[in-house]
């Protein structure tokens, strides 16, 4: 009897054993990617900094890349950000980058090697260059956030993509739409990742995620040339061009082909927060783009299981807040939502 008892207790002991082995094994083989524009590191919002990690823990990021890091008053936000996240036990690697550079990379993952990428550009934005290992696979990210001047898609919307003030009329013609949002060198930039992504091994898998301020050309197609106030434009927008060709896959295009019945709008948000004065940019116009993105690169086994919109599922439309009037689905914020975008959590499985 005491054999037979000891055997049970031996096999509950190995079954739980297993199973969390099985768990952890899971949990390696997926990786949840949150890309996020935290506008001026949250401070544009009462209670933004801790928004930001409360975001970070409920939606269980393995990595985070960030946008409009702006490291105010001589502080460090990736330490900041480190140990309001590590007060909820919530450990993350990060390595702080240089002041003069606005985004940031966090992850689960130690961090093996990381260095700013900046292409020929004044540096507006940047671009920040990180690598970890994730079972034995390794992984490169790169964080984006490209020049915002030059904002060519306000053009057939009759706004100026410079100044944001009104135009006598829209713009409408495609080159002269390219030629307005060439100015703002964001395809520079790209063909920069570009060229030092193909320097990486074969193997290496290749993550590009940010606040492109820029539409895609997945978007802005003959079957929305009349919807969004696009205005009858169809318009290969650069950077989504570049990418596309290169072999980079737009991941939530990948999974939402559709534009029209998923437009995916990250840009404006409606932020119950904030003043509506300081959401509308174009406010006689519908301006709702999608500009913040996940684009992957692999020539091992990895795809993408899931892609979600984080964020309220209001937008904002001719000045007003907009409730949703798409299929797009949502992972709503905890309470406070610390920006003024949308944010994508894309998870990858291998």
């Amino acid at each position: 009897m005491f054999h037979i008892f000891n055997l049970i207790k031996l096999i509950i002991v190995l079954t739980l054993v297993f199973i969390g082995k099985l768990s952890f094994s899971q949990q390696k083989n997926q990786l949840k990617v949150l890309q996020i524009n935290i506008w001026q590191e949250g401070t544009m919002v009462p209670n933004g900094f801790k928004a930001i990690a409360d975001e970070i823990i409920d939606k269980k990021a393995d990595v985070v890349l960030f946008s409009e890091v702006r490291n105010y008053n001589k502080t460090d936000f990736v330490q900041r950000i480190l140990q309001e996240l590590k007060s909820t036990n919530a450990v993350y690697d990060g390595i702080s980058s240089e002041p003069s550079l606005d985004v940031a990379f966090i992850s689960k993952f130690p961090i093996k090697d990381q260095q700013a990428l900046y292409g020929d550009t004044s540096k507006m934005g940047g671009v920040l260059k990180s690598k970890i290992q994730v079972n034995g696979r390794n992984i490169t990210f790169y964080a984006v956030h490209l020049d915002y001047t030059n904002y060519a898609c306000y053009l057939p919307r009759g706004y100026d993509g410079v100044t944001w003030k009104k135009l006598d009329q829209p713009i409408v013609g495609v080159d002269a739409i390219l030629e307005a949002n060439r100015k703002g060198r964001r395809e520079e930039d790209i063909k920069d990742i570009i060229q030092d992504a193909n320097k990486e091994n074969k193997d290496e898998t290749i993550i590009i995620a940010g606040d492109f301020n820029e539409p895609s050309h997945l978007d802005w197609t003959s079957a929305t040339k009349n919807l969004f106030d696009h205005r009858g434009t169809v318009v290969p927008w650069d950077c989504s061009v570049l990418l596309q060709a290169s072999g980079f896959v737009d991941s939530f295009r990948e999974k939402y082909p559709n534009p029209v019945k998923y437009p995916g709008f990250t840009y404006p948000s409606f932020n119950k927060d904030v003043g509506m004065e300081k959401l509308a940019w174009a406010p006689l116009a519908d301006d709702r783009d999608r500009i913040d993105y996940v684009y992957y690169r692999t020539n091992i086994p990895f795809h993408v299981s899931e892609v979600n919109i984080v964020g309220p599922s209001e937008t904002v439309k001719y000045g007003k807040k907009q409730n949703p009037d798409s299929q797009d689905k949502f992972l709503l914020p905890v309470d406070v939502w610390p920006t003024d975008h949308k944010a994508l959590l894309v998870t990858f499985k291998f």
